[in-house]
């Protein structure tokens, strides 16, 4: 008697193929395709515009032995599940694969795993169905919408611009986002305020506290100019101060949502430091399975690419046991909190969570590299939170009043941590208001005047995006879907159309000059409404309320009549790229450097290149603010090779100075290194003395009570005697 077939079971990645494997047994063969093995020619268009767009597929030249595996496999076999991930571009891989291996529709079926654990991957295998050709026309409408877009513009840019240029449906708009945001900051005008701090003291003790201009009678007041500070500080100087008013009260805050796709590359952006393709990357491995000790290759988190805030009851739960015994009854919400996924999401998926929350980031670290822990962390510490209690806080504001004139001081205490015990979430700006302690204080009690502290500040422009802030805003306006965010950010800056300047993304002038010519020439194609509505009817296609070449019949009408007279307005002109004018001046002929690019990157060049050949790196955005303007401090070199630390408005800022000469410093600089926290006192930018080893931060706000001196910033050195006779030491032990 014949032995049964076995199954195939066709997945996209061999990690996963080992996972799957394991949980279906000896019945089933799992093998990777390694992604598409069927797509568009590299070469040619691909598209028959003739016929219809009838797309030419072809099979992928480099792997072409994948192909001939799995066309032997798939004969020798009995049901072929074609198992790719549950989104669209995996819906497109399974058809190409009964395509290329020309199944019939009674062998081949379709089976998605949202988590990939024992229980969901044998009650897929139980429960498959037909591949959802909506699902594959929805792909097929974006890969040639983006297909045309780009096999059609790009020769353009070559030919009026440079070689090597690329347009997009998806990362135009992206990239004319970071180009407005530039053009507003450069017609952004700086207007003067003040800030007015006084310390006060209390007269039944030696406590003091710190309060803030607030208003005048029950009207906030903003100060304007040093006139109207000092018309603050001359009405109320001979004048008594006393506490008008204590209110207490509790603060609940609640916790964040679990991830979505754009949240969790949010948040590692902020928080790990990774880039978005950085990020996706390791959430695939946690995805496809990691070998943890005593249980084998287990998937960790749930699909990583959606936008739908759903959570299985079972999931639920499972939260709900899990911090009732580890944390207490207590840290419990007392019911299930349940997040609305927003409008228009595709709601196919749950959010990224565990796959088990029993397996804690501390359990699983030894099995997990680095990056692969600090992502799961992350993760893990965000879902069990959302089921957790709100954290509470004692909230204290304090209104001091002289001469009807309003200074007010704020404080929160925790007490209660709640859902905080697990994970809070950071944020892309920080808070300017003081929250020092503040002494016990009651209505009527008189305060006396030990300081008024007046401020001169300067509105600063709207932030440039950074990573994490661009893919929020794109999420925000509907630009692109889950699985294109990364790709976008990652494709507009190989391309330099924006570089990172720190963490901030900066438009090239090649970008701004590309963007000018896209919107003069090809307004839809860089209109966010456009592209947010195409992404629209992408899911219309997709739920089955619209034909696929239908909406690319409508989209190619206007666009190949503005390519066309594109073609024409511009025949025979060549667009020029200005030069990027640096800070920076050669420091061999004296001439402003330029930026240039190269095979390891952008430098800065002297302009009268083969004359001078002098080059240097580009300068480097620091953490922290501006002690005097709260501009961007940048790190710099002076003609000596020593790095210092100056404001980014140079000798704009109000900061003044004595060099050692004795002449003037317009514009604030240091010579130490500026860090990412803030004095808790004063909130301003803490520094710490240069070079290796662990320095402690300081203040240098000399109107700041914790303001350290010039001569006990930093530690001595060790002696060299005792460093010698260490190192003898652990020479000494290795040798043994």
């Amino acid at each position: 008697m014949a032995s049964a077939k076995k199954n195939l079971v066709i997945v996209e990645s061999p990690a996963k193929a080992k996972t799957i494997e394991k949980y279906l047994g000896g019945d089933y063969k799992v093998v990777a395709s390694m992604g598409h093995l069927r797509d568009l020619p590299k070469s040619t268009l691909g598209i028959d515009i003739e016929k219809d767009f009838e797309p030419k597929y072809i099979p992928v030249k480099d792997h072409k032995e994948v192909i001939d595996n799995l066309k032997k496999l798939s004969k020798s076999s009995g049901t072929v599940y074609l198992a790719t991930d549950p989104d669209r571009e995996g819906e497109a891989i399974s058809w190409h694969l009964k395509e290329l291996l020309d199944l019939p529709d009674d062998r081949a079926r379709r089976v998605t795993f949202n988590e990939i654990t024992k229980k969901v991957v044998t009650e897929s295998i139980k429960n498959p169905r037909d591949i959802d050709s909506d699902l594959v026309d929805a792909q097929q409408a974006r890969r040639l919408l983006d297909r045309l877009v780009g096999y059609k513009l790009s020769p353009l840019l070559w030919k009026k611009i440079k070689r090597g240029l690329s347009a997009g449906r998806v990362q135009s708009v992206a990239t004319r986002m970071v180009v407005d945001r530039e053009k507003e900051i450069r017609s952004f005008v700086s207007e003067e305020y003040w800030l007015l701090d006084a310390i006060f003291g209390c007269e039944s003790g030696d406590a003091s506290f710190t309060a803030r201009f607030y208003g005048k009678g029950d009207k906030k007041l903003e100060l304007r100019s040093e006139a109207e500070v000092n018309e603050v500080i001359a009405a109320t100087e001979d004048k008594p101060f006393a506490v008008k008013s204590v209110k207490r009260g509790k603060k609940h805050r609640s916790p964040s949502p679990p991830f979505i796709t754009s949240t969790l590359q949010q948040e590692s952006s902020r928080r790990l430091g990774m880039t978005p393709r950085r990020t996706m990357s390791i959430a695939q491995q946690l995805y496809e399975g990691v070998d943890i000790e005593g249980l084998g290759t287990v998937g960790l988190i749930t699909y990583m690419r959606t936008d739908s805030l759903r959570l299985s009851d079972e999931a639920l739960m499972a939260a709900k046991n899990y911090i009732i015994e580890h944390y207490g009854k207590e840290y419990y919400h007392g019911s299930f909190r349940v997040y609305k996924t927003k409008s228009g999401a595709q709601d196919a998926h749950e959010a990224i969570r565990p796959t088990n929350i029993e397996l804690s980031p501390e359990r699983v670290r030894k099995d997990l590299t680095p990056e692969q822990y600090r992502l799961y962390r992350l993760i893990w510490g965000r879902f069990t939170a959302c089921q957790m209690a709100n954290s509470v806080y004692d909230n204290v504001v304090v209104d001091v009043e002289s001469n009807d004139y309003i200074f007010r001081a704020n404080y929160s205490e925790m007490k209660f941590p709640g859902y905080t015990a697990v994970y809070e979430e950071s944020r892309d700006e920080e808070t300017e208001e003081l929250r020092s302690k503040l002494p016990s204080l009651e209505e009527d009690e008189r305060v006396y005047l030990e300081k008024m502290l007046p401020e001169q500040q300067f509105t600063q422009p709207p932030a440039r995006y950074t990573e994490a802030t661009l893919i929020r805003a794109m999420e925000e306006k509907g630009i692109g879907r889950p699985s294109t965010y990364a790709p976008t950010i990652s494709t507009i800056t190989s391309h330099e159309y924006v570089v990172k300047d720190g963490k901030y993304l900066k438009p090239t002038n090649l970008g701004e000059v590309v963007t000018e010519l896209m919107m003069e020439r090809f307004p839809d194609i860089v209109d966010l409404k456009f592209t947010n509505h195409m992404e629209e009817e992408l899911d219309d296609v997709e739920s089955g309320k619209r034909y696929w070449k239908e909406l690319i019949r409508e989209f190619y009408k206007d666009f190949s009549t503005e390519l066309e007279e594109a073609e024409k307005a511009l025949d025979g002109v060549r667009i020029k790229v200005p030069d990027e004018l640096s800070d920076e001046y050669c420091d061999v002929c004296g001439r402003q450097m330029v930026v240039k690019s190269g095979r390891f990157g952008r430098f800065l060049a002297c302009p009268a290149y083969p004359e001078c050949s002098f080059t240097k790196p580009l300068v480097i955005e620091m953490p922290g603010r501006c002690p005097a303007c709260g501009s961007r401090i940048l790190k710099r070199t002076s003609k000596k090779g020593n790095t210092y630390y100056a404001c980014e408005r140079g000798p704009e800022c109000p900061w003044r100075g004595t060099a050692a000469d004795g002449s003037e410093i317009k514009g604030f600089m240091t010579w130490y290194v500026p860090t990412k926290d803030n004095c808790p006192s004063c909130g301003k930018t803490l520094f710490k003395p240069g070079g290796k080893g662990r320095m402690k931060a300081f203040c240098i706000n000399e109107n700041c009570k914790d303001f350290v001196p010039e001569d006990k910033r930093g530690y001595k050195k060790k002696p060299a005697a005792k460093k010698t006779a260490a190192k003898n030491k652990t020479t000494k032990s290795s040798k043994e």
